[in-house]
């Protein structure tokens, strides 16, 4: 039986269903904690607490680390290493490293014509504060986060000046300035989730009501959600743009001025499929790896 090795957090939910996903159908169960990992660049063999990853049949990344940072781009590299080396990487290394960086995605997105929320970047907090006058109110995003992690709103009043200095001065060098669009249809945004380029199923995150932002942290909830025709294309058409997405989710808000992507997800989840649409992506992304390598 072929031999799957997973990278995640040890203790990770979603990692933990796609490894019990792969030892049901292999018999093999092997985590990758990126932490631990030891690259030896003459040989060109990787090592995993022992495990030789190039004798690996495949390395599928769940997570690539806890959080996101300029760090988790250098374990990218060893993992682009590997799948250059013949071990087949899901997903594609070079598309997952585009999609860790906010800012790397949002130009590869808005290069490809995909509609989003107006957007400036920059490192000067007079033209940062000139985007919040202009929007009204703004979310000032890291460039490395999930699940709104350091997200800030920041509204056109007369603090707001002090606030972009103090929020630049926290290590966000390169302020990434989102207008806040409203919602059409409720507070919710909506995880349109491909597997292997093919539409698997929608689920909507619906918002509390207590904060602007619609994740499970601050009280959101998953729901289930059908989209229109439209907006799975639309969907299809982003994924599209970072070749070798084995399984992502694609993150939509539904406007009074239409449909727009908020990004793509560099590793996709699985508990908003399962909670709202009780679809175990655990099990078909393994079953499509395991189809995809014989």
């Amino acid at each position: 039986m072929p031999k799957i090795g997973v990278v995640g957090i040890p203790k990770g939910w979603s990692t933990l269903r796609l490894l019990d996903a792969l030892e049901e159908r292999t018999g093999y169960r092997l985590c990758i904690d990126m932490a631990e990992v030891r690259l030896d660049l003459d040989t060109g063999k990787a090592f995993c607490r022992g495990t030789d990853l190039t004798s690996l049949d495949a390395v599928i990344v769940k997570k690539i680390a806890p959080s996101y940072s300029p760090d988790a781009l250098d374990r990218m590299e060893i993992l682009r290493f590997l799948h250059q080396g013949g071990v087949p990487v899901f997903s594609n290394p070079d598309s997952m490293f585009r999609l860790i960086d906010r800012l790397s995605g949002t130009a590869v997105l808005r290069l490809g014509g995909i509609p989003m929320p107006p957007t400036v970047v920059t490192e000067d907090i007079e033209e940062a504060a000139e985007t919040v006058a202009r929007f009204g109110r703004a979310v000032f995003k890291p460039l490395y986060s999930s699940k709104a992690r350091g997200m800030t709103v920041i509204e056109d009043t007369a603090e707001a000046r002090e606030e972009i200095a103090d929020y630049k001065a926290a290590g966000n060098q390169v302020m990434y300035i989102q207008k806040l669009v409203s919602h059409a249809g409720g507070h919710k945004d909506l995880g349109v989730s491909f597997l292997g380029g093919k539409y698997l199923a929608t689920y909507a995150r619906q918002g509390s009501g207590t904060s602007w932002d619609t994740t499970t942290r601050t009280g959101g909830r998953y729901v289930p959600h059908t989209p229109s025709d439209a907006i799975i294309e639309l969907a299809r058409k982003a994924q599209g743009l970072f070749p070798g997405m084995a399984f992502t989710c694609v993150d939509v808000v539904e406007t009074p001025d239409g449909a727009a992507i908020y990004e793509v997800s560099a590793f996709g989840g699985f508990r908003g499929l399962l909670d709202a649409c009780g679809l175990d992506a655990a099990g078909a992304y393994a079953d499509y790896v395991l189809e995809n390598i014989r």
